[in-house]
């Protein structure tokens, strides 16, 4: 089940990586600005951004297979309406009606993983390779992308995408029993008016899901601002589509190690802040070199795999984390969301600040002050969140 639940997560995060490869074509033929391609790359976080917190609160008590369920075919729609978008601004409103089908199908998941998936270290190692769906979903687009976009063009493969979001919904439907089944007795029979509050009120007290929200802020903003940008960077540098392609792909499907990695290791006993300043250092470290050594591409490049794979720690620990310092189990999807909304704050201010420093510089060799800045703050609240796990029961 853990599998089929992490397969559904790639599908939707096609859909965020399906946009890195397709902006040069999408500047020729709509006419875009690098600003306008890093709001297009952002957009979809918008209901994330938004919302988490709301859908959070929807998932644990609607249950989280609903959900989801919604969440895929609102993606498909999105999918299949950019398709046909005539100019940049419609194109931008589907990204926004993609980014609430993408949060409705992936924030619930880690709450679904908690519910159906008993074992304590089973479930570490589950939701560590959870947090591999978006790597992994972005390294295939970026590799499949530049050959599908050839064969077909964007507005296709836009379509393609949203058949396979159908499909996805189709397989959780069937393979995942529904919620009623795996809530415990009497749970679905509360009345939802002297539920949400509380539980509202529960999440934003304790100091778990704040911490764990702001961390995951630090990490996405730099991490889609520069793996996002990658395809951008090498077309500029004159690097063939074929290159960009596996490049841009290696780069992010390293991350997934990372997250696999912070699983296993959780499972063993491992303390996540110790993981997680390991990997903000890492970031830090592996984007000064990669937009500071110019004239040097084998060692940026290598830079660059160490900022995402290493870098990959930081998001499988923490969906341990939310799990772990939820408030109790009727509040982990609602925690989950509250860490989403943050997420995809810094996924919606990421690339538009990169890019925005990069049109300043004239170039992308100022884009290491970004990433430092967030991975020096991230240093500092590994230790906030090691002391809030030392302290739960």
């Amino acid at each position: 089940m853990a599998a089929l639940v992490v397969a559904v997560g790639v599908t939707c995060a096609l859909h965020v990586g399906k946009l890195p490869v397709a902006i040069p074509v999408l500047r020729e033929s709509l006419g875009l600005s690098l600003v306008q391609a890093g709001f297009l790359l952002s957009l979809v976080q918008l209901a994330g951004m938004t919302l988490g917190l709301l859908v959070g609160l929807m998932a644990d008590r609607l249950g989280p297979r609903r959900v989801m369920l919604a969440g895929l075919c609102l993606l498909a729609a999105g999918s299949a309406l950019g398709a046909l978008a005539p100019h940049v601004t419609m194109l931008l409103a589907t990204r926004v009606l993609e980014g609430m089908g993408f949060l409705l199908a992936v924030l619930p998941a880690p709450g679904l993983l908690r519910q159906r998936v008993q074992h304590a270290p089973t479930l570490a190692r589950s939701l560590g390779w959870w947090g591999a769906y978006m790597p992994l979903g972005t390294a295939l687009a970026l590799l499949l992308g530049v050959p599908l976009l050839s064969a077909v063009g964007w507005r296709w493969a836009w379509l393609l995408l949203a058949l396979l979001s159908l499909l996805a919904a189709v397989g959780l439907s069937r393979w995942v029993t529904p919620d009623a089944q795996a809530l415990p007795s009497g749970l679905a029979a509360r009345p939802a008016a002297t539920q949400l509050g509380p539980r509202l009120k529960r999440t934003l007290r304790a100091p778990g899901p704040w911490w764990v929200a702001l961390a995951f802020f630090l990490y996405s903003g730099q991490w889609l601002a520069v793996v996002g940008f990658l395809p951008t960077v090498y077309h500029q540098a004159g690097y063939t589509g074929a290159a960009v392609a596996l490049l841009s792909a290696v780069a992010a499907g390293v991350n997934m190690a990372g997250n696999i990695g912070a699983g296993w290791w959780l499972a063993r006993g491992a303390r996540p802040g110790t993981v997680l300043a390991l990997a903000y250092g890492a970031m830090g470290a592996g984007a000064g070199v990669a937009f500071g050594a110019q004239g040097h591409p084998v060692l940026q490049y290598l830079a660059v795999l160490v900022f995402s794979g290493v870098g990959g720690l930081i998001p499988g620990t923490l969906f341990g984390l939310a799990v772990k310092l939820a408030p109790d189990d009727d509040t982990v999807s609602t925690t989950v969301g509250w860490m989403q909304q943050f997420s995809a704050l810094g996924q919606f201010l990421g690339p538009p600040l990169v890019a925005w420093v990069a049109t300043l510089a004239g170039g992308w060799h100022w884009t290491w002050i970004v990433t430092g800045v967030s991975s020096a703050l991230g240093l500092l609240l590994a230790g906030r969140l090691q002391a809030a796990w030392r302290a739960r029961p």
